[in-house]
């Protein structure tokens, strides 16, 4: 998609602060008329700390990351933009968590100030360009100025100023309130790729330091004298309430102030994290179970499975795949495939402060996915003005989509906790690990059915799947989420058809890393794997056959099967499988070398991925993230599992049976970055998909078992 360019603005010198720049922007040419300033800022008063960029007389530059850091590197992505087109030093570079505000720091992708869906490099590589080379061109003007030159003749590199004729240089600092001072060009010139410096270079992350070494801030680190710790005691099934409760006991245990009645449970306040955690274990609390979800995850299966033969809605049709699979001389396939509801699990579980200020309103600070719907939530709950309440984004220990709630649950709780007490003392409400793995918004459980039938030369003549879930959204029309990566299928097979079934439940459901390709992607590759065998195809042949359309997925598949030797001999006792699936932009294939453990269960020796996102911003965080993300998909497929037991209650609490990947069963990980000047695309995401297929692929090859339901190792435990 093609997008407008954006004009900078000068923001005000602010005192001993130097250079501040921001820019103004504009929708995409998509959206521009239909939606005309929606996403165009509004530059503020000079006194307002917000900006982009911040140049202090100390040299260093500070960029202001619109898009929450929680592992996947955006603040050095963010950084490494504006450093480029700056020409900055790359130790001069710094980050910091924007302020909300949606007028200026709103996402391309979404309208407001959210991060989500692997966009945040995409929608932000020419605009953080920008905002650097506008800073270079006003320094450049400024040193000009000052040393009585022509501004052509000045050049900029590793944060000198220079004017080579007459000898004379600055660093940033030095020049940067005089460059505070300059109108900024109309339109900035961006580099030509082919000069850049930084993109595209190895650079270490700006918070590795800080993460490593126990300095770094977040939103559990938090204190302030005299702070109350907030609990909330949950009911055990979805859609339960609060009957009645008799906090007799928990009154009674040292440290606890308070208890009150939410409409999310009861909470309870202490002047510890550990009194309040023994006050809401005292609570005795009856709930009313009449819109509860009591049926077990066997018997929500059963009703999934029944829901297959009725009519669904469709996502994509083509050609008669009935006809197809009726055809004299065709072999014919049939898989049913389960995939149970999952937890994000990130390593710090839900939290916020909340500090009341005196005639000045609530600051509240939280890892806020989606900072602006949040803030609006706080703000309508405690009945104050919209100035009145000011959101912190602070970094977070990770999300993987669980933080991303459109209907700003956990603030809403976390709010309703702090208005409960009086909205007057300072306040941390917190999850606990148990809270966090039974507190619903999972990845939904669904259901694929697939159909499908090979010629006698062994070309795929039909497909048809069916998808049986929740939709994400909560609509009873079709759900893309439910199906991308299914509906827009890579392959060239003349007769399609993918239909969807949405299921309605008391279990709240959010996004999980990769959306709906975290099951797409393992039926689709498992799939036409076991088609491509019928047919007596090699699995990366018959696939690159089929992806004549899909020239970038193909190049990746090729280039991950001659990393791994695809065809060669291999150890005894182990096998390969390949999977490669296109996500939020990005193409990722991957090959999987498993064996039989000891405990009889898959072990995977090595792993090698491609990857084509685009530019490859920075090639240190493609491959981190493509690590992590086949890390994570790979404890998933294995191990992750929640489920409902008898009369609907979460049988999981904690890690010791909600297993994640330990670090001695992550594999050997050799990437390949495919080089490409395509504008960037998302890397959080695409990782995890391709790694269930390739390794149950491995699998079926090893065993000649295919896989039917995840968990492969169901019921593991620590």
């Amino acid at each position: 998609m093609r997008w407008h360019r954006f004009r900078p603005t000068r923001r005000a010198v602010l005192a001993g602060m130097g250079l501040v720049v921001a820019v103004g922007a504009v929708a995409p040419l998509a959206y521009s008329a239909a939606r005309k300033g929606m996403w165009a800022w509004r530059i503020r008063s000079t006194a307002s700390p917000a900006a982009f960029v911040k140049i202090g007389t100390d040299d260093t530059v500070t960029v202001m990351n619109k898009h929450i850091e929680f592992g996947q590197g955006t603040s050095t992505g963010m950084a490494t933009l504006v450093a480029e087109e700056l020409d900055a030093d790359w130790s001069q570079m710094r980050a910091a968590e924007a302020p909300t505000d949606d007028e200026l720091y709103a996402s391309l992708a979404f309208g407001v100030q959210a991060t989500g869906g692997s966009s945040a490099m995409s929608v932000a590589y020419e605009q953080m360009r920008l905002v650097g080379a506008a800073a270079r061109a006003m320094l450049v003007a400024a040193a000009a100025e000052e040393w009585g030159v022509s501004a052509s003749e000045i050049t900029v590199s590793n944060g000198i100023v220079r004017h080579v004729p007459s000898g004379r240089e600055s660093r940033f600092g030095a020049l940067a309130d005089r460059a505070a001072e300059q109108d900024p060009p109309l339109w900035p010139r961006l580099k030509d790729p082919k000069n850049f410096v930084l993109i595209g270079r190895d650079l270490p992350k700006l918070d590795t330091r800080e993460k490593s070494n126990g300095t770094a801030t977040f939103t559990a680190d938090l204190s302030t004298d005299d702070m109350l710790v907030a609990v909330v005691e949950h009911p055990d099934h979805f859609g339960a309430t609060v009957a009645s409760f008799d906090d007799t006991a928990a009154r009674a245990v040292p440290g606890v102030v308070d208890v009150r009645p939410l409409p999310q449970g009861v909470a309870v306040y202490a002047r510890d994290t550990f009194s309040a955690l023994k006050g809401r274990a005292a609570l005795k609390v009856e709930w009313d179970l009449s819109k509860a979800e009591t049926r077990s995850s066997a018997e929500i299966e059963a009703d999934f499975v029944r829901r297959l033969d009725g009519t669904g809605l469709e996502a994509t049709s083509r050609g008669d795949p009935d006809k197809a699979l009726g055809a004299d001389g065709v072999r014919r396939l049939e898989a049913q495939i389960l995939f149970p509801f999952l937890a994000h699990a990130p390593m710090e579980t839900l939290d916020a402060v909340f500090l009341p200020n005196a005639g000045d309103g609530i600051d509240i600070y939280s890892g806020a996915q989606f900072p602006s719907m949040d803030q609006r939530t706080a703000t309508e709950l405690l009945g104050l003005g919209p100035d009145n309440v000011r959101l912190h984004t602070v970094i977070a220990g990770g999300s993987f989509g669980r933080r991303a709630q459109p209907n700003a649950a956990y603030i809403t709780e976390a709010t309703e906790a702090f208005k409960a007490i009086g909205a007057s003392r300072p306040m941390k409400h917190m999850w606990t690990r148990e809270d966090d793995i039974r507190g619903g918004y999972y990845r939904p459980m669904y259901l694929h059915r697939l159909r499908g039938a090979v010629d006698a030369t062994g070309r795929i003549v039909a497909w048809d799947q069916a998808v049986v879930g929740q939709s994400i959204a909560g609509t009873s029309e079709l759900d893309e989420s439910s199906v991308e990566g299914a509906s827009n299928l890579p392959y060239a097979i003349d007769n399609l058809r993918v239909v969807a079934h949405n299921v309605v439940l008391p279990v709240p459901v959010l996004w999980w890393r990769s959306v709906g390709h975290s099951h797409t992607g393992f039926a689709v590759e498992t799939f036409v794997d076991e088609l491509l065998e019928l047919g007596g195809r090699d699995a990366v042949e018959g696939r690159l056959e089929l992806l004549s359309g899909e020239p970038r997925l193909a190049a990746v598949l090729a280039r991950a099967a001659e990393m791994a030797g695809w065809g060669g001999p291999l150890p005894e006792g182990r096998q390969r499988g390949v999977a490669a699936v296109k996500s939020f932009g990005t193409c990722v294939a991957q090959v999987a070398e498993v064996s039989r453990g000891e405990d009889g269960a898959p072990r995977v020796h090595k792993v090698w991925c491609a990857v084509d996102c685009g530019v490859a911003v920075n090639p240190n965080v493609i491959r981190q993230q493509m690590e992590g993300g086949l890390g994570y998909g790979l404890g998933a497929i294995l191990y992750g599992e929640i489920t409902l037991g008898e009369g609907g209650r979460v049988m999981q609490s904690n890690f010791h049976d909600y297993r994640v990947l330990r670090i001695n069963e992550m594999p050997e990980v050799e990437v390949a970055i495919m080089p490409s000047s395509a504008s960037p695309s998302g890397v959080g995401e695409p990782g995890v998909p391709p790694i269930g297929p390739a390794v149950a692929n491995a699998w079926r090859r090893l065993t000649g078992q295919p896989v039917r339901r995840l968990p492969m190792v169901p019921g593991s435990v620590a």
